[in-house]
């Protein structure tokens, strides 16, 4: 329990589906008890749309903050700072008074399509990919913006700065302008030089938009204290500690699962999915099925991320009717892996890793009239994994044997048959954690290293609760199902699946 001489951080987790807060003590564990969730839902329709009203998020977060504030009262914490993470490429435009004059659009709105594909012509996708980290692709902001003043011009017209909503939300707190967004955040954006650590004007330009309507940049180290009146006096308890910018949902989960260093990848499943390795920044090449993002001045998370993960189990069971979750395991226990016949591309969400193509769709390939709705969802979810073996594949090519991956995301450690698949088709062990709220804790951490609380990124250690080794001959049944996905990818997309 946090006291005077161990404070409490409050974590404030902006995921795609769901507010989370709580409360983490000096040694990064997480107080008991404390966790608020509150879910939220985005806008979507079969034109690609993926939106949300910023109001929506707003209400949900400073809801979480509410009662994760009555919890801090009632049980005596003292609160040292308010760490934050976000969903990644986030973007919404404000007025010159402060107030949004567009949803928030997020990285699965797939509408930017064509301003995309114009991007690739005017740019040099592969020169500008090694400065900022990102393809050209609907997840990134530079397609969006393009969207937004071809489709929405008055709406474009209107915008005096551009925001993701982690600095929107300071900025409203605060009352201020120059609000600070992370590198990290920045990153995600697609529109940040990752050598330089400022706004990359080709980018920018090529987006529509200008530097100076963009926020300011910094460190997540870089707190800034005194909320405006109005929430000073809703939150006394927090009203002169440090908020610490947002840093990407991913780059938290990192650091919450121990994946501080490159010999421990994280591997996450959640609403989607993405694998991930922390490292020093230098002059590494990224490879053109990876994107790599900062995370401070001097870190870089280099990985890929997928629209799929637990989004296909929600469509399986609204679509499929499927067995409940808990007893999906169950189901999948007896069957060998493969043998529904199916070769897959899960992209019903479009692709991001590792093929970066703005008009993928979900393929299934080998139906017959006896498959059921349990070959479909097997045959989804191997596929997702063999997703991540490409990426591991450009990731960690060259693998040590104490090499780990490490799982989390509420899809896959629901699952046990899923985690041992992983294990599989990536040929190496999956490990899961004891701490079940990473992407909490790690904004935690950061913000307790920054309090200089925390000597480094990688402490305290994290106990592994599971470890899933490798079956050759289930590896070796989904190298091969993997080979006819590629191509599955390539005699559709017209591209190499890697």
């Amino acid at each position: 329990m946090s006291t005077p001489n161990n404070p409490a951080i409050l974590a404030i987790d902006i995921g795609t589906s769901a507010i989370k807060a709580s409360f983490y003590d000096a040694a990064a564990n997480s107080v008991e008890g404390s966790l608020v969730s509150i879910p939220h839902d985005q806008i979507t329709a079969s034109d690609g749309t993926v939106e949300e009203p910023v109001e929506r998020i707003v209400t949900a977060v400073e809801a979480a903050i509410d009662h994760s504030l009555e919890f801090a009262a009632n049980s005596g914490l003292k609160i040292a700072g308010v760490a934050m993470d976000s969903m990644a490429s986030t973007i919404l435009a404000v007025d010159d008074s402060g107030d949004p004059v567009t949803p928030v659009y997020t990285y699965a709105d797939t509408r930017s399509a064509d301003d995309v594909e114009a991007l690739r012509r005017e740019l040099d996708e592969a020169e500008v990919h090694q400065r900022t980290g990102a393809m050209q692709h609907t997840s990134y902001v530079p397609g969006r913006a393009r969207w937004l003043k071809r489709t929405r011009p008055a709406m474009f017209d209107r915008a005096a700065r551009w925001l993701d909503v982690s600095t929107y939300l300071h900025s409203r707190w605060f009352g201020a302008k120059d609000v600070v967004a992370s590198y990290s955040v920045a990153s995600w954006s697609g529109m940040l030089n990752r050598h330089l650590l400022c706004w990359d004007d080709e980018v920018v330009q090529a987006a529509g938009l200008t530097s100076d309507a963009l926020p300011e940049l910094g460190s997540y180290s870089d707190s800034q204290t005194g909320l405006r009146t109005e929430f000073a006096s809703r939150w006394p308890a927090i009203a002169d500690v440090p908020f610490f910018p947002a840093v990407g949902d991913g780059a938290a989960v990192n650091i919450g699962t121990g994946c501080a260093g490159p010999d421990r990848v994280a591997l996450s499943v959640g609403t989607t999915s993405a694998m991930r390795v922390l490292r020093q920044k230098d002059d590494y090449e990224i490879p053109r099925g990876l994107w790599s993002y900062c995370l401070g001045a001097d870190l870089a998370l280099t990985g890929g991320a997928f629209s799929e993960g637990g989004l296909l189990l929600d469509w399986a069971s609204k679509t499929l009717q499927i067995p409940p979750v808990d007893q999906l395991d169950s189901a999948l226990a007896d069957r060998e892996p493969g043998a529904h016949g199916l070769t897959i591309l899960p992209f019903l969400a479009g692709e991001r890793a590792t093929g970066w193509s703005t008009r993928a769709t979900g393929v299934f390939e080998g139906i017959r009239s006896a498959t059921s709705p349990l070959d479909l969802v097997q045959g989804m979810m191997e596929a997702v994994s063999l997703r991540f073996s490409l990426v591991a594949d450009l990731l960690v090519p060259d693998r040590s044997s104490d090499l780990v991956f490490v799982a989390s995301g509420s899809a896959i450690r629901n699952s046990r048959w899923w985690l041992q698949i992983m294990a599989d088709a990536l040929d190496a062990p999956v490990v899961i954690n004891a701490e079940e709220q990473e992407t909490g804790r790690g904004a935690a951490i950061l913000a307790l290293h920054s309090l200089g609380l925390l000597d480094s990124l990688s402490q305290p250690e994290v106990e592994v609760s599971e470890t899933y080794e490798p079956r050759p001959a289930a590896s070796a049944v989904l190298r091969e199902q993997l080979q006819r996905q590629v191509e599955l990818y390539s005699r559709t997309l017209g591209e190499a699946g890697n």
